[in-house]
Order: C-alpha cells, then sequence, then structure tokens
C-alpha cells in the first residue's frame, strides 16, 4: 500500500521538479497539493503569485489543492497555528508525510521537521544536498517552461522578474547566485511541464518593489521567510502574472 503524502505546493521550479519525483516514486500516494496564501491579498505567500494562478496550474497537474490563508501581516505563529490545524486533519484520515522542494537549507528543513513531529508527521525531501548545477539542468532536460516572479533586491533588481527562467538567464546570473536560487535568490512561477497536463496560459503584467517591512513585517530575520546572507535585503520585485481565460 502506498503512503499518503501531502506535496506542499509553492509553484515554483523546484516544487515542480521534487513533485515530478514524487509522482514516479511507487512508495507514495500525493493526496493534496498544499499552499499557503495570503489572504488579504489573495495570493501565493512570498511568491505573490495570483490564488487563480495557482489553482489553475493545479488543475493542470490533475491533483487538489488545498489553500492554508494567512493574514497580510502574518507571523510565524499564525502560519504554525493554521497548518498544524490543516495538518492534523490529513494526519486523522491517514496522511503521514509531507514533501517539499528544499534543497540545501538546514535550518529551514529542521524548522519543517521540528512542525511536522508535533503532528504526528515526517517530512520528505526528494531534492536534498543535490547539486543546484545538476538539477537545473534536469529542470531543463525534463522540458518545464517557468518564469521569474520574484526577486530579493540583497541579488537581482527589476530587469530579473518577468523574465523566463532558462539556460541563457542562469548563464547571465553573477557567480553568487545559487542557479536554483536556493538561498531566497528569486522566486519563480512553473507553467509549463511534466507535471502538467497543459500549459497554464499567462501574461505578464506590472511589476511592483515591495520593501522587506511590507511584504514580511515580523518576519525580515526568519530563516523561514529569508534565508541568512552576507548581503542586505531591502525588498523585494514582484511581478503580476495575469492568467489568461
Amino acid at each position: 500500500m502506498k503512503e499518503k503524502i501531502i506535496f506542499c505546493w509553492s509553484g515554483g521550479k523546484d516544487s515542480a521538479l521534487a513533485l515530478n519525483r514524487i509522482l514516479q516514486d511507487d512508495r507514495y500516494e500525493v493526496v493534496t497539493l498544499l499552499t499557503t496564501c495570503n489572504g488579504h491579498f489573495q495570493r501565493v505567500s512570498m511568491h505573490g503569485v495570483r490564488v487563480e494562478l495557482l489553482e489553475q496550474q493545479a488543475a493542470a497537474t490533475g491533483l487538489p489543492l488545498e489553500k492554508v490563508f494567512v493574514s497580510q501581516r502574518s507571523s510565524n505563529e499564525e502560519y504554525q497555528q493554521k497548518m498544524s490545524a490543516c495538518l492534523l486533519a490529513h494526519r486523522a484520515a491517514g496522511v503521514t508525510a509531507c514533501a517539499f522542494g528544499d534543497i540545501f537549507l538546514e535550518d529551514l528543513k529542521r524548522w519543517r521537521e521540528e512542525n511536522l513531529a508535533k503532528v504526528g508527521m515526517r517530512g520528505i525531501f526528494p531534492l536534498w544536498k543535490e547539486d543546484t548545477r545538476e538539477l537545473i539542468r534536469e529542470f531543463f532536460a525534463l522540458g518545464f517552461g517557468t518564469v521569474i516572479c520574484c526577486v530579493n533586491d540583497a541579488y537581482l533588481g527589476e530587469a530579473a522578474v518577468g523574465c523566463r527562467l532558462d539556460a541563457d538567464f542562469i548563464a547571465s546570473l553573477p557567480a553568487e547566485i545559487d542557479p536554483c536560487g536556493e538561498n531566497g535568490e528569486f522566486h519563480s512561477f512553473a507553467f509549463a511541464g511534466p507535471v502538467f497536463k497543459k500549459p497554464v496560459r499567462f501574461t505578464v503584467g506590472e511589476k511592483v518593489y515591495r520593501p522587506v517591512e511590507q511584504t514580511h513585517p515580523t518576519d525580515a530575520n526568519s530563516s523561514y521567510v529569508c534565508p541568512s546572507t552576507p548581503r542586505q535585503t531591502k525588498g523585494f520585485w514582484f511581478c503580476d502574472l495575469l492568467p489568461v481565460s
């Protein structure tokens, strides 16, 4: 019998690649995708992608989607409370684990595992400790299509958001930027590839800059929100991706 698991879906490239591996693993049955969203803005937390596009992504995978909504000025405490309630309900229905697309952030992995242990679950990390240069090559080879939806201004600027994440983009990155953006340098929106039955259609809208205190007012120093970096993060550039009917 397959183990029932939840896949914690951000909608980005690492999530898409990790989900692809999980779906090919006969040990697991994904009962739902789970995404944290900002209830006030109706967008995916951190990535800033509209809930409508998140729902289209999930529909394209053929998997159910569950959204955990946090408030406009959410804290880690609120997130943990709401996520725990959600996970406990799934635990009662026989779900025993959650899968993530994390690659090498030890603090974040430990934080996830500690919170999962509180509700009697474990974490699954199909990309853990793999070379990010190899992962991004695998991502391209599998035919995934992705666009940059958010960047950390300590690393990248306005010009990067809205760009296709392809080999040319990776080649243009400064040497200190991880090719998978694992240090929080950038976030992405996956719209095509083997996990999708059809591509998610969208257009690129306006670019918006948000200071840290507006995007993460109480958690600016949290490793969950913004991994530690020798550079100071002052804010984030977002690109508004618009659904196409």
